[in-house]
């Protein structure tokens, strides 16, 4: 039997990719659910093409809108709205595979509903894990769920690790590598980068990524957030996950261990690969993906990642060891930070400016129970918008 999927997010860059590879093996996967938020038009035509069962909008107007189109082609996806839908479709009992794909604090709730229902979880939202990575972390061990990464550095090592790995204990692995391409704006100064433009911050050089990512990729934050994520997902200390500049985003990430061995996973710059290491695992399936020619690569660069002019990485990498509520905290400034940018109510160099500010006016505290998570992202972003009011002035 086909398995079914639910893709959070399906209208980004992750949700697109995913749907391309589902499209490839319709013999082992169908749709079950697909959600969206503005891109309405695209929703539909994913809804139509993959006989999506249900499609999931937060918005009133947007739902009333993608009824009309799908009841014109006769579609018989149901539209449902609110964000309690979103989780109603990741742990809906019909429910085998959840792609986790939506940007931001707002995959937490879903994320952690699929968890606390055992699902097979493909995860690429990094929040979920950096907002309250042991709460998560508790449903996934207590329902049995399986938890497989999907961004590429997390996919890459968790290729490199031993099978039997449940993390890096007793595993030989003296530390993990995540690689980081440096992004648009690698080997640049702060000064060189106080006018940078919001179309030069989402023009990554390599990956082709929403307008948020792309950002945090620019600053150095993604790397940040992941190297938090890093440290659930695998069991590791802050001091365990080192950060290494590669421009060509051929080798994903790597892993060290105790007898000097390096084990490196790489492949082109294509998140069809990851993404279909995490859909057919422990088995391996066509992803669509040019084979890698090493040839044509030539060379492979690595340098340490510039911390002077990029502080968002060291903003999160106290954070890690910080604990408690900080990465949460963290996450929360950063996305308010992203979005003033994005709008052109602060510059690219503020972001990291608003981050530090918001940490440091916080006191930090452990987060025991999902309520708490959600007051604490709450108070930490009306202090990041509080501060970039005062910037403004």
């Amino acid at each position: 039997m086909r398995q079914q999927i639910t893709v959070l997010g399906a209208t980004g860059s992750i949700g697109v990719s995913t749907l391309d590879v589902i499209s490839q093996h319709t013999d082992k996967y169908s749709v079950f659910a697909l959600t969206g938020n503005q891109k309405i038009d695209l929703l539909a035509t994913q809804c139509i093409k993959h006989s999506a069962r249900y499609a999931v909008v937060i918005d009133p107007q947007s739902a009333v809108i993608l009824r009309s189109k799908l009841k014109s082609a006769d579609a018989e996806t149901e539209v449902l709205c609110g964000v309690e839908a979103l989780s109603e479709v990741s742990d809906h009992a019909d429910v085998d595979i959840v792609m986790v794909a939506i940007v931001g604090a707002a995959g937490l709730l879903p994320t952690l509903s699929a968890a606390n229902a055992g699902k097979k979880i493909l995860l690429a939202n990094k929040e979920a894990l950096v907002m309250a990575g042991g709460l998560f972390m508790e449903a996934v061990k207590a329902s049995g769920a399986l938890l497989l990464p999907v961004d590429s550095e997390h996919n890459a090592i968790f290729q490199c690790l031993p099978p039997t790995s449940r993390g890096l204990s007793g595993s030989g692995v003296l530390r993990l590598l995540l690689s980081a391409s440096g992004g648009p704006f690698r080997g640049l100064t702060t000064e060189q980068m106080v006018d940078v433009t919001v179309e030069q911050a989402v023009a990554h050089p390599n990956w082709s990524m929403g307008h948020k990512i792309s950002v945090d990729s620019a600053t150095l934050m993604n790397k940040g957030l992941e190297l938090i994520e890093a440290c659930w997902l695998f069991d590791a200390t802050p001091d365990q996950v080192d950060v290494i500049v590669h421009p060509q985003s051929i080798v994903h990430s790597l892993v060290q261990y105790a007898d000097g061995s390096v084990i490196a996973q790489l492949g082109n710059p294509d998140m069809r690969t990851p993404i279909a290491h995490a859909l057919a695992w422990p088995d391996r399936i066509g992803s669509g993906v040019a084979e890698l020619d090493l040839f044509d690569i030539a060379r492979l660069d690595f340098t340490k990642p510039d911390l002077e002019n990029f502080p968002c990485l060291t903003l999160a990498s106290e954070a890690a060891r910080t604990g408690m509520d900080a990465p949460a905290v963290l996450n929360a400034s950063n996305e308010i930070a992203v979005q003033a940018f994005l709008d052109r109510r602060i510059g690219f160099t503020q972001i990291a400016d608003v981050v530090k500010e918001t940490l440091s006016r916080s006191i930090f505290k452990e987060p025991e129970s999902l309520a708490a998570v959600q007051e604490s992202d709450s108070r930490a972003r009306h202090y990041a918008a509080s501060f970039i009011l005062e910037i403004e002035r």
